[in-house]
């Protein structure tokens, strides 16, 4: 899957997140997380988008997100949404 322009999903409040995907123009895919929960669970929220976007097929694209204490499913969800709207 191709991501042709910046596109967003989620929001700010509490147990939701925000994320922004855009183009690499560099190739590959780079994470920018900002979380509350950084220190307990920032690797497997990582892990999360990482995964998703491997599934969905997605090879060059920025994410940014910030994390209110999403569940892994809210995650997933978001950048599922996020990705379809970018294509």
């Amino acid at each position: 899957m191709e991501i042709n322009k910046p596109a967003k999903a989620g929001t700010m409040e509490s147990n939701d997140i925000y994320v922004m995907i855009m183009p690499n123009p560099k190739g590959g895919i780079e994470i920018n997380l900002q979380s509350i929960v950084m220190k307990q669970f920032g690797e497997e929220i990582e892990k999360v988008i990482l995964d998703t976007l491997v599934e969905l097929e997605v090879k060059n694209v920025i994410v940014s997100a910030q994390d209110k204490g999403a569940l892994n499913y809210t995650i997933k969800a978001r950048i599922e949404t996020a990705t379809k709207r970018a294509q």
